[in-house]
């Protein structure tokens, strides 16, 4: 039950032969004493670690009494009007296959071919050894799918849930398998949407629930959840969510560490970015063997004043065509709420608009180590959140295909534009690059609550009106209120915790 990182030892390093399994090198290169045990370092229940858990958390019920609304037929998923395929590779974990949307008249529509994590860098800014060393590949070096969590454990997902195991060959050429890797469920997820008329009073309100797919791993001391969210109004929601126990590193009686924060005796946890690459190779209206698709970055712009601006109140959105590989090399700008539309060049919408689906940045930043930082070297992906390229079936991860060998000729998405092949009319593949930078809080240790980061891919003209006006209302909660029917519950909203 004890927190293994709470004494680190510092100062170690250790250069091993693997292919003799041999120590090369053994070096000590600091004398800093272990820090004293601390009363706080450990997370296990009360009766584990000497603490007193809350006693007033009274029990919450997921209950679908007539199961869940999606099907499933092997690895094929079906929801409302979804439909997609699930996957899962050692180095991404989880990958989203053939996503499309049963759009009435108008049948299956397609929207991407295939989405998955492909890598994650996670850079430490500690000067000092050995923490200068970190920017461990955790996809590309290691990987996620073979770090993933069996979950037949604990209580990550709730409600009625599709469990999934997953098999994959080990390095010993052996088939692996992680029993109920993937999980499957539906979500309450407060209101859909909502107006009441003041001039007649008539109210209209829906519920609003999600699918979610997802899986965990551990990676060292973090964990991380990857989460794909598909939502009734037409939305697809990308979401890491990051957990776990920080790096840490020892410390002499008295001292500091300019980079880093102190959050025990003897203990500091130094500052670092976490960097994630989502690889979304789209396919918006497109049939079989079509590749008729085309990136467009919208910019808000203030109008100048003048003549067309009297008021010196007006703004517009402005839209610039990427037609190229070189031209798509973009960053996310907040202050114009900059986003991209992946559109087809060949259909449209009931007002003549090309059809298309929008990437929405959620919160960003970008690297800030120096422009020199060996780190760029095999992460020159970094420096840019949006990158484009012409699909390729040999261009799948960030870095090429083996980033401990990076960099080589011609690897890497940074080679890989510099071709600079034609977008327009295109198999388009986006390379969205998203990261958080972690400054440790005293209120991280001695594990660390869920920090979340993602972006969102939202119909932009795809549909004619708003996908999500056929919900129905909740009738059934509505009618026991009505009726003054009670089951223990206060209000109609507590009721629909209940039921979903």
């Amino acid at each position: 039950m004890e927190n293994g990182y709470a004494r680190p030892v510092e100062g170690i390093n250790v250069l091993v032969d693997l292919q003799h399994m041999k120590i090369i090198e053994f070096e000590d290169s600091k004398l800093i004493p272990l820090p004293p045990p601390d009363p706080l370092r450990n997370y296990t229940a009360a009766e584990t670690r000497g603490g007193v858990d809350r006693s007033d958390v009274k029990p919450l019920h997921i209950i679908q009494s007539e199961g869940p609304s999606f099907r499933v037929n092997g690895f094929a998923v079906e929801w409302q009007k979804w439909n997609f395929r699930i996957g899962f590779t050692p180095r991404e974990g989880l990958v989203i296959y053939s996503v499309a949307y049963n759009d009435g008249s108008l049948g299956r529509r397609s929207i991407a071919h295939r989405l998955s994590f492909v890598e994650m860098v996670v850079p430490y800014g500690d000067p000092k050894e050995p923490h200068y060393r970190k920017n461990a590949f955790d996809a590309g070096e290691d990987g996620l799918g073979k770090n993933a969590h069996s979950l037949k454990r604990g209580c990550d997902c709730l409600g009625h849930i599709k469990y999934f195991d997953v098999h994959f060959t080990n390095f010993t050429g052996g088939v692996e398998t992680i029993e109920n890797c993937v999980c499957l469920h539906e979500e309450d997820f407060g209101v859909l949407w909502k107006h009441q008329d003041w001039r007649t009073g008539l109210s209209e309100v829906r519920r609003s629930r999600r699918l979610v797919i997802s899986f965990f791993c551990t990676v060292a001391n973090y964990e991380y959840g990857f989460f794909w969210y598909f939502y009734q109004d037409g939305k697809i929601e990308a979401e890491v969510k990051l957990t776990g126990i920080l790096s840490l590193g020892a410390l002499r009686p008295g001292e500091v560490r300019k980079h880093g924060t102190v959050i025990a005796p003897g203990l500091y946890a130094p500052v670092h970015q976490h960097f994630f690459v989502a690889r979304l190779n789209m396919a918006v209206d497109c049939r079989p063997g079509e590749a008729l698709n085309q990136v467009v970055e919208v910019d808000v712009k203030v109008e100048e004043p003048g003549p067309s601006n009297v008021h010196n109140n007006a703004f517009y959105a402005e839209e610039r065509i990427l037609q190229s590989e070189l031209q798509a090399v973009r960053d996310c700008n907040p202050l114009t709420a900059r986003h991209w539309i992946v559109r087809n060049t060949r259909t449209v919408n009931r007002t003549g608009q090309l059809t298309g689906y929008k990437l929405v940045p959620g919160s960003n930043c970008l690297p800030l180590a120096g422009p020199d930082a060996k780190l760029f070297r095999r992460a020159e992906f970094l420096r840019h959140n949006l990158w484009v390229t012409q699909y390729k079936s040999g261009e799948r991860f960030p870095a090429g295909e083996f980033p401990n060998q990076n960099p080589r000729t011609g690897e890497g998405l940074a080679s890989w534009v510099s071709q600079d092949r034609k977008l327009e009319e295109a198999d388009i593949v986006l390379w969205y690059v998203f990261g958080v930078t972690h400054v440790p809080r005293l209120e991280d240790w001695p594990v660390m609550p869920v920090e979340r980061i993602g972006f969102m891919l939202m119909p932009h003209g795809f549909f004619n009106c708003s996908p999500a006006v056929d919900v129905p209302p909740n009738a059934e909660a509505d009618s026991k209120w009505a009726n003054g029917t009670k089951t223990g519950l206060q209000s109609p909203t507590h009721a629909l915790i209940s039921k979903l």
